[in-house]
């Protein structure tokens, strides 16, 4: 190792080669620092549906898109010809995202890691109703209202069957 003199100082030229070392094993993996990549991927059944998530449209189905916090999203799928599917989706956060684990995972892992929620809807396709099947019901109807009895609203399958509301909840598989 080469040295120089200026002014009676003594100066090292050239620092020793372990800071080098120590520099370069630094460098390289603050380079390929661990970050999460988050992302919510819906997918319907049939495709196209038109998908928002907390009352802002992200695009059609099949539709991905990042997200940063965990906790409950309202998710909703429109599609003409299909009911209308609303719900409340939880995301929790897996076990390498929770603090103090979350420090490492976000800044000191050498890779990012991809964490991708899958949600799967199926649409149910809307129900017509026989011109009969309706003037009948109708006809009830107008009936309880006479006689002052007027039941729970209910609604009808494909299968011509009625159904209460309670009944009526989305078909969702993950």
């Amino acid at each position: 190792m080469g040295h120089l003199l200026f002014n009676s100082i003594l100066v090292t030229s050239l620092p020793p080669r372990w800071i080098f070392a120590a520099l370069a094993i630094f460098v390289s993996v603050q380079s390929g620092c661990g970050s999460v990549h988050r992302r919510i991927l819906v997918r319907s059944n049939p495709e196209g549906a038109l998908v928002t998530i907390d009352h802002q449209p992200i695009g059609h189905a099949p539709v991905s898109v990042p997200f940063t916090y965990w906790g409950t999203r309202q998710i909703e799928l429109e599609k003409d010809g299909y009911e209308t599917i609303k719900v409340k989706q939880k995301f929790s956060p897996p076990w390498y995202q929770i603090p103090p684990l979350d420090f490492v995972s976000e800044n000191l892992w050498p890779r990012p890691i991809r964490d991708d929620r899958l949600l799967d809807f199926q649409m149910i396709p809307l129900s017509t109703v026989n011109e009969n099947q309706l003037k009948d019901r109708a006809n009830q109807l107008r009936g309880n209202v006479l006689r002052g009895t007027v039941p729970m609203p209910t609604a009808m399958d494909q299968r011509g069957q009625t159904r209460s509301a309670a009944e009526r909840s989305p078909v969702i598989s993950r």
